[in-house]
């Protein structure tokens, strides 16, 4: 054989044009549901947390079955516990370890406005759980039934986000009243 003859060849292989990025575009989709996959299971398996006042709500329809003339001072106790345990929460002051004249002295001091325009029913509520759990005196059904509506009504009031201190102060104008920062300036 002379070295300027060659054998015959197979044929050679070319990829066709589409499959690079059919393979990125596969690789890509791939990655994409394994972390789509990947953030569901992290959701699922942890619980959403609950807001103080969803807590306070679970918690106020759990000692329902405390509302019987028998356990009477059981059931204003915990129901005394779970509004200044939600009051803490809700507001950062402290509820749980005053007494209820320092609370309601602390309340006056208070800049949390929420707050100091529920002091009233606040301080009816409290006097009412006070009055059961130290002076002794029963509650019949019905006054129980209205102690329970009144903590779970504080709740939900309160539960409203507050409004920023722009909003307020735009809220408390009058109404085609404009403020310097809306009024239109003339040259």
């Amino acid at each position: 054989m002379s070295p300027d003859i060659h054998d015959i060849r197979g044929p050679k292989f070319i990829l066709p044009w589409w499959l690079v990025p059919a393979g990125v575009a596969a690789l890509g989709l791939l990655v994409l549901s394994g972390w789509a996959l990947w953030r569901w299971w992290r959701r699922r398996r942890r619980p959403r947390v609950l807001l103080p006042f969803e807590v306070a709500l679970q918690r106020l329809e759990a000692i329902r079955t405390l509302m019987q003339p028998s356990s009477a001072r059981e059931f204003s106790t915990a129901v005394s516990d779970i509004v200044r345990s939600y009051i803490e929460q809700r507001f950062d002051v402290t509820a749980t370890h005053l007494t209820t004249e320092e609370f309601l002295r602390d309340l006056l001091a208070s800049t949390n406005a929420s707050l100091v325009e529920h002091r009233a029913l606040l301080s009816e509520f409290l006097h009412q759980c006070d009055l059961v759990k130290f002076a002794g005196i029963s509650l019949n059904s019905e006054n129980m039934a209205s102690l329970h509506q009144s903590a779970r009504a504080f709740v939900i009031e309160t539960s409203k986000p507050e409004p920023a201190p722009e909003q307020a102060v735009a809220s408390s104008a009058p109404a085609g009243a404009k403020t310097a920062a809306t009024a239109p300036v003339v040259d």
